[in-house]
């Protein structure tokens, strides 16, 4: 499945239910703005994000823009946060992918490796999960699908250990990308989110810059249990941007517009289907375009 059509797929019923609303000019103002709302928070919008939208919606409307054209203006700016892709530049770079068990960090670094490898990059992959007995296993299969390198390990080895090999044989060996994927976590145990402040300072001992790229895999379809999960993961590792998986699922889209307004923490890649080449840089311009284009 296309992006195109896993993101129209999303973004349907939200622009149905926008068409609706907007196609009643003649409604006052305060019915219209109250029937948004509802609407965005339907579509997993939190309530602070759809508050602080319907804010600005109000006040760009009150100064004589149109409804529509308030509505959209108001969403494109929030998603349009200028943020450097690595990926799509032609430097070294150590990307960390963290997230909870069951996000799809694992396929992700997979899908990320594949998108690399199609634009000539040399990539070392790192089983960082060392504590998922199938952890490397899975990742080394993905190597070997894609003729890539994997550093791994039995389970219970220590996950510091694994990343520094990795990133001694990254900066010997000259690859341009090391991506390491690392442990599930649960965002309210402390002491395992503590671990990836550990990850972090072991690539640091031999790269002081890097990881410049920390990605949090994101299944799109679990709403606003994803926002809850950012909050923890930003506060320990320095989050850069998101992987949304599992757009052609039942996700709603929410998601994104939050993300944006309450972290300024940009999605950089979309996750559709389950082979590696189903995977997208997203597009701000793109994704606005499919809640109010025609």
């Amino acid at each position: 499945m296309k992006l195109f059509d896993a993101l129209k797929r999303v973004t349907d019923s939200f622009r149905e239910g926008v068409g609706h609303v907007l196609g009643r000019p003649s409604a006052p103002l305060a019915t219209s703005l109250e029937e948004l709302e509802e609407l965005l928070i339907v579509s997993d919008v939190s309530y602070e994000t759809t508050r602080t939208l319907i804010a600005n919606i109000g006040k760009r409307a009150r100064k004589g823009e149109p409804l529509a054209e308030a509505f959209q203006n108001t969403v494109t700016s929030l998603l349009d946060i200028p943020t450097p892709n690595l990926f799509l530049q032609d430097e070294p770079f150590i990307a960390l992918l963290v997230g909870t068990n069951g996000g799809g960090k694992t396929t992700s670094a997979a899908k990320l490796a594949r998108f690399l490898q199609l634009r000539g990059k040399r990539v070392l992959l790192c089983a960082a999960d060392t504590f998922r007995a199938a952890g490397g296993l899975q990742l080394e299969e993905w190597g070997r699908r894609l003729n890539l390198p994997v550093e791994s390990d039995e389970k219970g080895t220590a996950a510091s250990a694994l990343i520094y090999r990795s990133v001694e044989r990254f900066l010997s060996e000259k690859f341009d990308v090391l991506l390491v994927d690392t442990a599930g976590r649960v965002a309210s145990k402390e002491n395992l989110m503590k671990e990836l402040e550990k990850n972090v300072r072991t690539i640091k001992k031999l790269v002081p810059e890097e990881p410049r790229e920390v990605f949090m895999v994101l299944d799109a379809t679990i709403g606003q249990n994803a926002i809850v999960q950012a909050k923890e993961f930003l506060r320990f590792s320095g989050l850069t941007g998101i992987v949304l998986t599992k757009m052609d699922g039942t996700a709603k889209g929410g998601t994104v517009l939050t993300i944006a307004e309450q972290f300024k923490l940009p999605v950089k890649f979309v996750g559709v289907g389950e082979g590696t080449e189903d995977l997208y840089p997203f597009s701000p311009q793109e994704y606005g375009r499919l809640l109010f284009g025609p």
